[in-house]
């Protein structure tokens, strides 16, 4: 039997995250069911994705992961099980929810789901609670042995799964751009994706400064030399630092205060970040 972890952006206000437990442990009482969030933006596919890259790989190969962010349910967009490279499953709608892991950890092979007949029983006239009535219902059965993937849905070329654009960073002799992908939500820290390489290939030390801009929109909406330290004890409190956060990447946040309240800075392409090697 393997793990069960869900992922929604239905909040816990209200019976919606419950109800999928109780699913869950219909087809298996004795499942291990795990939450990696429920406090997903609604409909925000992007930020979904990211989090499973965030989580799926320190899973052990097998786990089960169920990722319900649809604003789609009800239209014709696909019903999928893709499982990685690294052998975890995640079961989710093809919205663009598996983009992060298809670029980052790879997707070996894709099922696709018939949402008619693989759903919980009498529930057919429910049209608008996928989450409950098809995604955590063959997530326990696959977590618990009841299903395996190769028996479940039709297989599908992992090609053809929804993407949206992912832009790549660039690095020169005194220039690294990228883009701020997401929040270290709780404590306001910005995370880039710009790889710890970079820094290697530039031989940045601990101690060093580089410029930092920050633009949106093609207006500079933050430019301050940072220091680069290890963690954010290597500055004094309210001040800013560049690090490595946990996925390998350069993160940018204020010690002991956050970031992005303090600046104003949001996520997503169009959040654009340069460092510059000072002169």
């Amino acid at each position: 039997m393997h793990k069960l972890v869900l992922q929604t952006d239905f909040g816990l206000q209200d019976g919606a995250v419950n109800a999928m437990y109780g699913v869950a442990y219909q087809v298996e009482p004795q499942l291990s069911i795990n939450d990696l969030t429920h406090e997903i933006a609604p409909y925000h596919i992007h930020d979904a994705s990211y989090r499973l890259l965030q989580s799926t790989v320190y899973w052990p190969a097998g786990t089960v992961f169920v990722s319900v962010v649809d604003p789609g349910v009800g239209s014709n967009r696909r019903s999928v099980v893709a499982k990685l490279k690294t052998g975890q499953l995640i079961i989710t709608p093809d919205n663009g929810t598996l983009t992060y892991a298809a670029d980052y950890i790879g997707i070996e092979a894709l099922r696709v789901i018939d949402e008619d007949t693989e759903r919980l029983a009498g529930s057919s006239e429910s049209h608008t609670f996928h989450g409950r009535d098809v995604y955590v219902y063959n997530g326990a059965r696959l977590a618990s042995g009841q299903l395996t993937f190769e028996t479940i849905g039709q297989p599908a070329d992992p090609k053809t799964v929804t993407r949206f654009f992912l832009e790549r960073p660039t690095q020169d002799a005194t220039t690294i751009s990228g883009t701020i992908d997401i929040l270290d939500i709780r404590f306001g820290s910005l995370w880039t994706n710009i790889p710890s390489s970079f820094f290697k290939k530039w031989q940045i030390a601990y101690g060093q400064t580089l410029l930092v801009t920050i633009e949106y929109e093609q207006a500079v909406r933050y430019q301050e030399t940072v220091v680069f330290g290890r963690s954010f004890a290597q500055v004094d409190p309210l001040a800013p630092v560049l690090y490595i956060n946990s996925l390998l990447h350069v993160g940018l946040g204020l010690n002991l205060a956050s970031f992005a309240e303090t600046f104003n800075i949001g996520t997503g392409t169009e959040w654009k970040i340069t460092l510059k090697k000072e002169k």
